[in-house]
């Protein structure tokens, strides 16, 4: 019998269903929702269980499925939840009031939370129309009284940002923020806009704003917390921080739980439900209620006694389970259970068939005679679910192999409609059952090619990787030290406007030694580079006039040209010794590629389709591939050695740890289950006859792919047909090893995989020795690790572990010192009795480690107590809290490394680094916890390399010898001058000692060319903005960035008009060989380089033909005289001035 015939009718009603569970469960909810024309409450026991649920239903059910997530922090915590969970719980509380046909999937803790009455979201949301007149202030005033912050730049919901007359805002619930601009005080148009690059997409008429918080911070929910503070503590408010910071208008971590005292009374969810609802819910919903209550009230025990902190009892915030229940019965109802139930009234058993072992064995001879005896046996239509396009693809060419062709269904709606005998659809769902509405089987991928790991989607925009490089390295703040390429190093005290020849004009501002102050005009910016050295507070400041840092310079420049030499002679071998150019398996490739289980991200296509095309030259390819932790590096690997092997050669992997070399010889193992390719592992889990056994397959032929720790690289490990060394954590192996890597370089291709390379190797990318990619893309919905430095603090400890017991997840507590391992797990299990805890060390055995590590990825405890053997360990991806413990003893490179074992999923993760009080730590350990703390962005592991390259020095590209001239010079000027180097000799000419950057023209019109204050307030963008327009390469550059400055900031005045129209101009100076330009009212000079393009014939034609305009002026310069009283006729006359320059000669 259909679901949608045994619902409950009436309020109070209630039907039980057995034997339904797993993805049978999500068909018979949504054919139940389906009959019923008002919402569907559907309870489920976890978060994790909700997502599930979410995704399965929704794939069955015709309309709208949403959720209402609960906080993801503990009871009472000092934390608030991301903002993105409180976008989801406010646009789905103002959508259930006038719910129809639609379902809500909620965990049980959502459902126990008190609520802000619902009078207080609709009341407190207002909507911004075309055409409609705004005060831009008082909108401000609104926002910031509804919860919203006022950033620079709007990246994430409940932000806005003021600029002129445009105003970014990202709502509460909205997909993506808005752009809205003013005309005068009229809206003139709304657009969305990527939050990524800052560009506006589509136009729309009408945008919603919801409230930012789930508490009021205008003057009246002020006024109420005021009151209502006495009602509920009898403490001195003027003692709490909280408090001090509410009557500020400032929303302090944690304030959702003092959510009573901003209103009269507060709601539950039932309040918020239409009249038509019916609820259904398992059968072990009461149990989870119960455990969360008891979780609150030790919570509450807990902290009740803080009263600088004073906490509201349990009752205030939540519903218990006898209060959830008892609202349930004013509803009809479903509970559904897993076992068979006893029949009478009310009670329905679903009788599902059996479904018989379907798994396809690879190793058979016939893989898939399990399911090719069940189809002939059937006589049911059979529907197969596949997870994603490419997955389903590679199902139909299996399906091929034994006759079967079903039809592709794209929605489940259309099976009802169609007949089949076979049909293959894309569908999220875990298991297969027998759809009794249409009498078919749904086989699910799981049936056949058993548990897999499943990932959510992942749907992250683009992002221009280069523009981020720029952007952090021009995060100057005032007093950060600068190198000017001509004056040497000072430092940047900031911005100034200073008027010259009644003209405004910007400046940057250098202090050197003595006080002296330099001012570089924006369109000099090109000049300037951050000063990176080992310490820049201690950056040598050069005397402006001397001698010292012309003479440092050119010792420096010396000895670039040499390394620059040598660089390019060893590329030039690696370009002389043709190596081994692979063909493309393009048909093999696309099946191969079509069984990665996720979307690639933007940046991992990118490296991907680099690696595919240095393998096919027929050079040896070296390339870096700099990805942070978890951001997809193994697939590029994967789809490398996939061609390598398809072309016959063989592929090694070379990995830093035993527990690496397992966890990717199952992982190539599972990718390449589907093709004859044979794998061998070499490590110590490899012993005696099976080692030997290896060693022949490699020998001989026979083992295609072989992984492996350094043992791979000993005499007695012989190849038959080496093509492709993959070396995985490039950062973790010796001198030694890559000294034997480095004699293998010239012949065969090889691809290094890391998150934070050692300096020595980011230095030999950024100069071109080696190719380098970035995957600097986060799969979606992956958030930024929280990273707090502190002090050992018992109480802290104990609230960061049960914040991440409690919301399902698993905890990494790393402990460096094998000695007191288990005395400091002890002391854990004292603290926090409710941890299971699991130990895990190196000095272990393998057999040992292995079964520990399993059962951390199988959760079998959920606090692993270890030491830095997890820097290369398995992905846990419900792991989501690291606490490190004497975090100041580790390099930057392994506490990013550290840090990334966390955050794999789309929960926040919290990594906690304990240091010593600040006098016991080194000041490069100081520097190290400083830059890691900062560097939160994902993707941040490429930033914070070349910070380390800061801290510990650049360690020459090509020795071992350090470098004094890095010092003097800073690293990014060093750089900078070794590429140009590099170039120059390419292009057979050598780089001039004196004059070391290609000298752009000076440029003076008189005229004001700046990126006025009013149009762009904020220095730092300003600053960002002088220095892109400065290093742009061509008109075309320039012309983009117009586009981006409208789109940001509104219509060009025309201030900057003029900056981009000169340092246009600058292009065509630059060609011609002129090296400056000057012009006023009434006559401009043009000045010459040594080697110009002009024919020095026109320049005398000129000057004899009309002798009023032109006249010569020294050896090099010439004056034109013209009369230009404004900045239109200047560019008009110099434009016709070059152009008479550069053209024929007339004999």
């Amino acid at each position: 019998m259909a679901a949608s015939a045994l619902i409950p009718t009436k309020a109070g009603d209630i039907q039980l269903w057995g034997q339904v569970e797993g993805s049978h469960l999500a068909h018979s909810i949504a054919q139940a929702a389906q009959a019923c024309e008002g919402l569907t409450l559907v309870v489920a026991n976890s978060s994790s269980h909700m997502l599930r649920l979410s995704e399965e239903i929704g794939y069955f059910f015709n309309g709208s499925v949403f959720n209402l997530p609960d906080w993801e922090t503990l009871p009472y915590d000092y934390f608030s939840p991301h903002q993105d969970i409180i976008s989801e719980r406010l646009s789905t509380l103002v959508k259930l009031p006038q719910a129809k046909n639609s379902i809500l999937v909620i965990p049980a803790l959502a459902l126990q939370l008190r609520l802000p009455p619902s009078d207080y979201i609709l009341g407190h949301s207002f909507s911004i129309k075309v055409g409609q007149t705004l005060d831009a202030d008082e909108l401000k005033s609104n926002l910031i009284a509804s919860g919203y912050q006022s950033v620079d730049s709007v990246h994430e919901h409940g932000e806005f940002c003021v600029r002129g007359a445009i105003l970014d805002i990202y709502p509460m619930g909205a997909e993506n923020p808005f752009r809205i601009e003013l005309f005068d005080d009229e809206v003139e148009t709304i657009r969305w806009f990527n939050p990524e690059n800052q560009r506006s997409t589509e136009n729309v008429q009408t945008i919603e704003l919801l409230p930012a918080k789930e508490v009021p911070l205008d003057k009246s929910g002020i006024r109420c917390f005021k009151s209502r503070w006495f009602d509920f503590f009898d403490t001195d408010p003027k003692q709490s921080p909280l408090y001090i910071d509410v009557t500020k208008q400032i929303a302090p971590g944690g304030i959702e739980y003092y959510l009573p005292l901003f209103f009269d009374e507060t709601a539950t969810l039932f309040d918020y439900l239409p009249k038509h609802c019916q609820i259904i819910f398992d059968e072990h919903l009461e149990q989870h209620l119960q455990q969360n209550w008891c979780d609150i009230e030790a919570r509450y025990e807990d902290r009740r006694h803080d009263l600088r902190h004073p906490v509201l009892a349990p009752k205030e915030l939540y519903l218990n389970d006898n209060e959830s229940f008892a609202k349930f019965k004013s509803y009809p109802r479903i509970r559904v259970h897993a076992n068979t139930l006893e029949e009478q009234t009310g009670r329905h058993n679903f009788l599902q068939p059996i479904l018989p072992n379907l798994q396809i064995e690879h190793k058979n001879e016939q893989p898939l005679s399990k399911l090719e005896n069940f189809l002939m046996e059937t006589s049911q239509p059979v529907v197969f679910c596949a997870e994603s396009a490419g997955r389903r693809e590679a199902l139909l060419e299996l399906l091929e192999r034994i006759g079967v062709q079903p039809q592709i269904i794209d929605q489940w709606h259309d099976l009802s409609s169609t007949d089949f005998e076979y049909a293959i659809t894309t569908a999220p769902l875990e298991n297969s059952f027998f759809n009794d509405q249409n009498n078919s089987w749904i086989i699910s991928e799981n049936a056949l090619f058993g548990e897999r790991i499943r990932q959510q989607r992942r749907q992250k925009q683009e992002k221009d990787q280069s523009e981020n490089v720029i952007r952090n390295l021009t995060e100057l703040t005032p007093g950060a030290a600068v190198v000017h390429i001509d004056h040497g190093v000072g430092r940047y005290r900031g911005m100034e406007t200073i008027e010259i020849d009644k003209e405004t004009t910007e400046f940057v501002m250098l202090e050197y030694a003595d006080d002296a102050k330099l001012y570089v005009p924006v369109s000099s910016l090109h000049l300037i580079s951050r000063y990176s050295g080992s310490d820049t507070d201690m950056a040598p400041l050069h005397r402006l006039g001397n001698e010292k840092w012309s003479t440092q310079r050119r010792k420096a420049l010396e000895k670039i040209r040499d390394t620059a030499a040598e660089l390019l002679e060893v590329y030039a071998k690696r370009e002389a010794k043709p190596g081994f150019g692979f063909e493309f398996p393009k048909d093999d490739y696309d099946i191969f590629a079509s069984d990665f289980p996720f979307e690639e991200t933007p940046d991992q296509k990118t490296s991907i389709n680099a690696v595919i095309t240095d393998m096919m030259k027929q050079r040896p390819m070296d390339r870096l591939v700099c990805g942070d932790v978890g951001f997809g590096k193994t697939e590029v690997a994967l789809r490398a050695a996939f061609i390598a092997v398809q072309n016959g050669r063989q592929v090694a992997v070379l990995v830093p740890t035993t527990l690496l070399a397992q966890q990717h010889f199952e992982t190539f193992r599972d990718r390449f289950a589907d093709w004859p390719i044979k794998i061998e592992s070499l490590s110590r889990f490899k012993t005696g006859q099976a080692k030997n056994q290896s060693l022949k397959a490699l020998e001989d032929g026979s083992a295609d792919i072989v992984i492996g720790t350094h043992k791979l690289l000993q005499p007695d490990v012989k190849f038959n047909n080496l093509g492709l060394l993959i070396i995985d954590e490039e950062h973790r192996f010796g001198v030694q090893q890559k000294e034997r890597v480095k004699a293998l370089r010239a012949e065969i291709d090889i691809l290094t995989m890391t998150a934070t390379p050692i300096p020595r190797t980011l230095n030999m990318a950024m100069s071109g020795v080696r190719d380098l990619s970035i995957i600097a893309t986060p799969p979606a919905r992956r958030l930024a690790v929280k990273t707090f430095v502190k002090v050992w603090d018992d109480h802290l400890i104990k609230e960061a572990v049960l914040r991440e017991i409690l919301r399902g997840g698993q905890v990494y507590f790393l402990h460096n010192e094998v000695k007191t391992i288990e005395k400091t797990a002890e002391d854990l299990a004292k603290l926090v009795p409710d941890a299971r805890i699991g130990v895990a060390h190196g000095q272990m055995s393998e057999r040992q480690l292995e079964s520990v590590m399993t059962d951390f990825y199988h959760k079998r405890f959920n606090v692993l107590m270890c030491t830095t053997i997890i820097e290369t360990g398995i992905d846990v991806p419900n792991a989501n809290t690291i606490i490190i413990e004497r975090a100041d003893k580790f390099g930057l490179a392994q506490l990013h490394q550290l840090r990334g074992r966390v955050g794999r999923s789309h929960h926040q993760a919290y990594a906690y680094l304990l240091a010593p009080i600040e006098k016991k730590v080194s000041k490069d350990a100081e520097k190290r916890l400083d830059a890691i703390s900062n560097a939160q962005d994902l993707g941040a592991g490429f930033m914070l390399a070349t910070h380390d390259l800061e801290i510990r020095g650049a360690g020459e590209l090509l020795g071992e010898e350090q470098s004094g001239q890095i010092q003097n010079m800073g690293f990014s000027l060093y750089m900078e001058l070794l590429e140009r180097a590099v170039e120059a000799i390419k292009e057979g000419k050598e780089l001039n000692i004196d004059s070391p950057m290609n000298n752009h023209a000076e440029i003076n019109l008189r005229i004001p060319a700046l990126i006025p204050e009013d149009y762009l307030p904020d220095v730092h963008t300003r600053l960002i903005l002088y220095k892109r327009i400065a290093n742009a390469k061509d008109k075309n550059e320039l012309r983009d960035l117009q586009v981006e400055m409208i789109d940001r900031f509104g219509l060009l005045t025309p201030q900057v008009k003029y900056l981009f129209r000169v340092t246009e101009l600058k292009f065509q100076l630059n060609t011609l060989g002129i090296v400056k330009l000057d012009a006023g009212d009434r006559q401009g000079r043009i000045e010459f380089a040594s080697e110009t393009q002009i024919d020095p014939y026109t320049m005398v034609r000129l000057v004899q033909t009309k002798p009023t305009s032109y006249k010569l002026d020294g050896a090099n310069a010439l004056k034109f005289i013209f009369d230009m009283p404004d900045a239109e006729s200047r560019f008009k006359t110099v434009s016709n001035v070059l152009a008479s320059l550069s053209g024929p000669a007339k004999q």
